[in-house]
Formats: C-alpha cells, structure tokens, sequence
C-alpha cells in the first residue's frame, strides 16, 4: 500500500440487489472512506477495492457481511490481473469488472482463467459492444446504468444481448416507473435508490395485520399477560401462522421446532419476541415476508442502535436503552411506509417522550443515533471521526456496532 497508507478507518457499506420478484438475492460491498489527516487515503479504485476485500474477510468476516447472498465487489485492473484476487471465496463473490478497464487481450485471458477457476464475472455500467462478442461468453451478469442508457434505447440493447447467455442487470433505478419499465423489458436483476431507500412499498394505510402487530407491540412492552398477548393472535390467524414460520427460521441452537405462540415466547423471551413483532410489520400483508428490502434494511437498522445505545456514554448504563435504540429504528421507517404521520404512530403506541423526540425531531441521545443510522445508509456518505466523537463514540464502536447487526441479521433470518 506504500508508506503512510493504513487500512483501518474505513467502513462497508452494502447496497441491495434485488430479483424479479423484489426479493434481496445479493449486495454490492461498497467502500467508505473516513475523512480526517489520519484516515486511509486510497488514490486509486484498485487500492479502494482492494480494502473492500481486506475487510471484508479479516475484520468483518463474509458471512457476517452478505449473510446467505452473494457480495458484488467492484474491481480494477491491476486487482482482476494480482493472484491476490483469488483469496475470495469463488462461490460466494461476485468480481464486478469496471467501466474505465479497457479491452484487451490480456483481460480476456485473465476473464478465462478466473472463469475456468469457478468466479463468477460480471460488467459495469455497460452498453453493448460487438467488440466484446468473446467476454461475453464468459460473464454471466451485465450491469446497465439507467443514468447512461436512455429508456427508449434499453428494448433495442436488449435484443442484441439475447444471443448470449447473461443475466441483465439494471442499476441506478430511482423510481418505481423506472423499476417496471425495466422489469417488463425482462430484466434480470435491479439495484438502486428505488430498493436502498425506505420507500419500497408505497401503502395508504395501516391494513388490519399491521394494526395487530402494533397492538402487539404495546402489549410487550408494557409485559402483559401471556394470555391477553395470546388472545391477540389468536384474532388474526394468517398472522400467527406468518409469524411462526418466521420464529421457526430464527437459529437459536434448538432442535424442537416452535409449536405454538406461548411456546415462542418462552424459547425466543419476550425481549426477542418484541424484536420480532416489531419486524413483522415490514413483511405483513407482503408475499415476499423477510427476503423483503425493507425487512433487511429496517433489521440492520435497529440492529446498528441498538449496539450503539451499549457503547453510547450517556446511555450504557441504561440497561432499557438497548430496547428503546432498537424500537426508534424500527418505528423510523414507518411513516414512509404507510403514509402515517410520525406523531400519530407513537400516540398509537404510547412510547416515552424520549423515544417519541428522537423520532419526531432527532433529539436527544437515541435521536443522534437515529441520524447517525441514516447517514450510514446513504450510498454514498462521508464521515469524519469528529462526527463520532460528538456522539461520545469512536470508530471502532461504531464499526463493531456495524458488524453485530449484518451478523445478527444473517443469524436470523
């Protein structure tokens, strides 16, 4: 890496790729740079790259990361061309080839050996071009930029790559029009704004499982009786039977399945049952259930504050803390989701005031958190150590914060 290069102050950022049916089938590992006179400064893709790769297997672990999908990782030239490459594990990556490598014999060579060796291949931001007629009998995924490629011209690029054998992907999708245009020309796979954002599912209203779920939710934080949070399922039979499919998922290192809701809470507890409630509203009334983006993202999310309210120096002595960090970030998502405002979800549920400022103005401790939460989302963010450090956290906090929620999140689902 050359001298004065370190590898330390940076992040992984994750960005969703979904199939045809909105279900999440892999991420894109994206770099994070911290900016400051002691973060890594990295000036080329191939050194950025490069980081992903070393993170990914030494800090955070891969299965920690992606979970049961597969991780998309961009790379350069002189990184496709280094032995070094072949340290990923082939059946879990994706080696997403960049625009800027240019064609030429050598890549192809390399192409073929990397494919003879089991990776599997794919181009970014591309337009079709007859002069890649050999590469394309090697990639299996081609990824077409929305912003690049003019919808009127995505049918006719669409025919000449039918000959060949290759999934097409559509990136940088930024709206649900842009989405089933897309979807009906037979793309493949889509990434972009449209899925990494909390606005995937455009509902009116809080439907009747939803409200269920939020009844449930208030009973188990006020600890009501088993029997009262028994009789509520009991009223709503897909639900129960939704909810126990997902409970039955969950490793928790039993063997006996999950028989009965009484059963559930007593093997999860109620602390975990809440969790679980409380995620359920993201896949109700949803035939996609947990491979839903919002599920993911909405789990990470809490997952994230919920390690931060532990590390946080004004609420690790709060043992409630933990709880109410998960419960902010999943309420956080509601309001884009059904259209409710912020203000008349928490009176619903009668929530604390300190629960209820972070959600409706960002305020106090969970709020910063909640902001800090937001931020780590974005595709693309800059952050700085100083922004850690106004919250009384450091990197490391937050960057093992970030770890246990992809972990959780891949344990659990």
């Amino acid at each position: 890496m050359g001298p004065g290069k370190r590898l330390i102050n940076c992040l992984l950022g994750r960005q969703p790729i979904l199939n045809r049916n909105e279900e999440v089938v892999s991420y894109e590992l994206l770099f994070r740079s911290i900016g400051s006179r002691d973060a890594a400064q990295f000036n080329d893709v191939s050194q950025a790259s490069a980081s992903v790769i070393i993170d990914t297997l030494s800090e955070f672990g891969l299965d920690q990361v992606i979970g049961r999908h597969k991780g998309f990782i961009n790379v350069e030239l002189d990184l496709l061309m280094s032995d070094a490459i072949e340290i990923l594990p082939k059946e879990r990556v994706v080696l997403e080839l960049l625009e800027s490598i240019e064609l030429t014999a050598d890549l192809v060579k390399r192409c073929r050996e990397l494919k003879e060796k089991g990776f599997t291949l794919a181009l970014d931001d591309h337009q079709f071009d007859a002069s890649y007629e050999e590469l394309y009998g090697m990639v299996e995924i081609v990824k077409v930029d929305l912003l690049q490629s003019p919808a009127g011209q995505l049918a006719g690029m669409m025919e000449l790559f039918r000959p060949y054998q290759l999934k097409l992907l559509a990136e940088k999708v930024e709206t649900r029009d842009e989405y089933l245009h897309c979807h009906k020309l037979g793309f493949d796979y889509f990434q972009g704004y449209y899925f990494a954002r909390p606005a995937v599912i455009e509902k009116k209203r809080i439907d009747e499982a939803a409200s269920t779920l939020l009844k449930l939710m208030r009973l188990l934080s006020e600890d009501a009786e088993l029997a009262e949070i028994e009789q509520t399922f009991c009223k709503s039979p897909g639900l129960t039977y939704k909810l126990l499919l997902l409970v039955n998922s969950v490793t928790i290192g039993i063997r006996e399945k999950i028989r009965t809701i009484r059963h559930a809470v007593v093997i999860l507890g109620r602390r975990r049952m809440k969790q679980w409630v409380q995620l359920a509203l993201f896949a109700a009334d949803d035939s996609r259930g947990m491979a839903n983006p919002l599920v993911e993202m909405a789990a990470v999310r809490a997952s994230f504050m919920e390690q931060l309210a532990c590390r946080h120096p004004l609420l690790k002595g709060d043992r409630g803390a933990p709880d109410q960090a998960f419960m902010v970030g999943i309420l956080s998502l509601l309001e884009t989701i059904y259209a409710i405002p912020t203000d008349e979800i928490v009176t619903v549920l009668n929530l604390t005031a300190e629960i209820k400022d972070a959600l409706v103005s960002r305020a106090g401790p969970l709020g910063r958190l909640l902001a800090l939460a937001e931020l780590m989302e974005c595709t693309f963010f800059r952050v700085t150590p100083e922004q850690f450090e106004e919250l009384g956290l450091t990197r490391n906090d937050v960057f093992t914060a970030q770890v246990k929620a992809y972990q959780w999140l891949g344990e659990s689902f």
